[in-house]
């Protein structure tokens, strides 16, 4: 019997619902935790984070559009198919975190839960954000949550898939678009989600993941135009790049979550702020008795 060769994998970027190479042709070597080889990741540049941005702005309209109920369906969809795969993702945060079997299986059950958690509160945000405000005159007076547009999503470097998931579901539930550059040690979490929502009835463009170093890419995402919303907990216990990010950020004002000092306890209640840190509020005055 010959001896099979080695299949070494090299994973893609995710991109507009597409999964193309890297622009610059450069990939890096993912070890487990280790050190042992597991894959070769693709090292995203300026020019696939710009095309990212691209595939979240086409994205975003018709992903605000949709129904909130349509948006629950289509996030609980993720939840299911991540449960189908779960395996994969036991075997992924095991390698990325080296957690044992039992702990990758609790981290694998609480990301599914979260998937849930956030499509049960896709129509019902606006119920409990939005108001009707008192006023002194013949009005009405309504606010609305409305989507800030395209977020770009720094994931956090140690908790690859719970705390991915913790700042990506709350981005999309409110019909936002998110770009989103992945641990750059731990990426292969970050790569079995992408073949999930790829799957999973998420429109193209709503969420695009890079593979990469968030000081490299982070830079010009939050420096871009096109960005109007930044969230830096990818960069938890770096105070000098959260602060370069931040600065750049302010040029068109972009509403940014800033950098924890440490990441958090993902498997601690979420609460509201994660949606409400990328919401608007549109106010509209109607007369009454017209």
């Amino acid at each position: 019997m010959s001896t099979r060769i080695d299949v070494r994998k090299t994973y893609k970027l995710f991109i507009g619902g597409a999964f193309p190479r890297s622009e610059s042709g450069y990939s890096y070597v993912v070890n487990d935790s280790k050190g042992a080889f597991v894959a070769n990741a693709a090292l995203a540049s300026r020019k696939d984070a710009r095309d990212a941005v691209g595939a979240a702005r086409k994205a975003q309209s018709g992903w605000a559009g949709r129904t909130a109920y349509n948006r629950a369906q289509i996030l609980y969809r993720v939840a299911e198919v991540m449960e189908d795969r779960r395996p994969q993702f036991v075997q992924a945060v095991q390698q990325s975190e080296g957690l044992s079997g039992s702990k990758a299986e609790r981290v694998v059950d609480e990301a599914v839960d979260r998937w849930v958690w956030y499509a049960g509160w896709a129509d019902k945000l606006t119920q409990v954000v939005g108001n009707a405000n008192p006023v002194a005159g013949p009005f009405f007076n309504l606010s609305t949550p409305e989507p800030t547009g395209v977020v770009a999503v720094l994931a956090p470097e140690r908790s690859s898939l719970l705390g991915l998931v913790s700042v990506l579901a709350p981005v999309i539930v409110s019909g936002n678009t998110a770009v989103v550059v992945s641990s750059y040690s731990r990426p292969l979490p970050a790569v079995n989600l992408a073949e999930v929502l790829a799957t999973s009835d998420v429109p193209g463009g709503v969420v695009n993941i890079l593979t990469g170093k968030a000081a490299t890419v982070a830079p010009w995402l939050a420096a871009h135009m096109d960005v109007n919303a930044i969230d830096l907990g990818g960069v938890a216990g770096d105070p000098v790049l959260a602060t370069e990010l931040e600065v750049a950020a302010a040029d068109n004002l972009k509403r940014v979550r800033r950098a924890p000092a440490a990441e958090p306890d993902w498997s601690a209640a979420p609460g509201l702020e994660p949606m409400t840190a990328f919401l608007e509020t549109k106010t509209v005055w109607h007369p009454m008795g017209v």
